[in-house]
């Protein structure tokens, strides 16, 4: 513990405020705001329908519950945390953002002065948990489309056997493993809460905006206003899913080789640097004070750069 007692005292004193001012805020805020959570809504609905009240006292509870909070990108932030599949609150994750970007503060202050270890500990500690985010959400958005078809294939055997709609949404709850077996099962409980058939599946496809759950928000959608074979039309969907999956892996593996150079060509020039700065310190050692070098320097980052975002267009195709 000998580096924390080497910190300045007014540091550690200007630390401790912010974190209590934040935390004060914080508690202020929840309790001034506090909002009713999914569960206990769904528990006041279970209770007032068992007291006998009417359809119109109930729906009136399906109103979202979240809202503005005056934080800018408050509500950005509750749409990524729900879109990831994460159990948390938003408030959860940001005490823990303000948390780590304290504790790098702290340990970025041993080495470098307050003007930089602010900024950069503040920096990491927002993006670090949003990329983390990013990626969670991807990788459900990936498990929801891959699993889509054989849900739609299942609908439609549901349909074909005589079963109804909602019966079938309730089969693919029930059966089909997570994700998609949540996202079917809060569909069904918007529809036991009074939403409207079409009005639930639209809801799924703005909870999972991907080009696959809009079209079955608009086969379920036409099927609803003008009737026809739904069984069919989710059978030919689940088909046209699974050609563009198997499209998208084939274009994958056939453009492997140029993503794999684009990598290469991306990352030699880094490596080539730290090489040279290895094997022969005084090769760059000896121009780094040239006032041409910083500005080589960055029109090679540059041109660096251009080149990634050029090899990232040529691999990149949309199906």
């Amino acid at each position: 513990m000998d580096w924390l007692a080497r910190i300045d005292p007014e540091i550690l004193l200007m630390i401790g405020i912010f974190v209590g001012v934040v935390l004060l805020f914080e508690g202020l805020r929840q309790l001034l705001s506090r909002r009713e959570t999914a569960g206990e809504a769904r528990s006041r609905r279970m209770r007032m329908v068992a007291a006998g009240r009417n359809l119109n006292e109930r729906l009136d509870l399906l109103a979202p519950q979240t809202g503005s909070t005056g934080v800018p990108g408050w509500s950005r932030l509750e749409a990524l945390i729900l879109s990831a599949g994460l159990p948390l609150r938003p408030e959860l994750w940001l005490g823990g953002m303000i948390l780590g970007a304290t504790v790098l503060m702290v340990g970025a202050l041993q080495f470098v002065g307050i003007a930089i270890a602010i900024p950069a500990a503040v920096l990491v500690a927002v993006l670090v948990p949003v990329v983390v985010l990013l990626v969670l959400r991807d990788q459900r958005r990936d498990k929801l489309v891959a699993q889509l078809p054989d849900a739609l294939d299942l609908m439609a055997r549901s349909l074909r056997a005589g079963y109804p709609l909602n019966a079938s949404i309730r089969t693919v709850a029930e059966t089909m493993p997570d994700p998609i077996a949540t996202e079917f099962g809060i569909v069904v409980d918007q529809i036991s809460y009074g939403d409207e058939l079409i009005v639930a599946i639209g809801k799924l496809a703005d909870r999972v905006p991907v080009e696959d759950f809009r079209y079955l928000a608009a086969s379920v959608a036409i099927q609803h206003g003008t009737g026809g074979n739904l069984g069919r039309v989710l059978t030919v969907l689940a088909q046209v899913i699974r050609g563009r999956a198997m499209m998208r892996r084939k274009i994958e593996a056939m453009s492997a080789e140029g993503r794999i150079s684009a990598l290469i060509l991306s990352c030699i020039p880094f490596i080539m640097v730290g090489l040279n700065t290895v094997i022969t310190p005084e090769y760059y050692g000896g121009v780094v004070d040239d006032p041409l070098f910083l500005p080589l320097a960055l029109l090679a980052l540059a041109l660096i750069a251009v080149n990634a975002l050029v090899m990232a267009k040529l691999v990149s195709f949309k199906i």
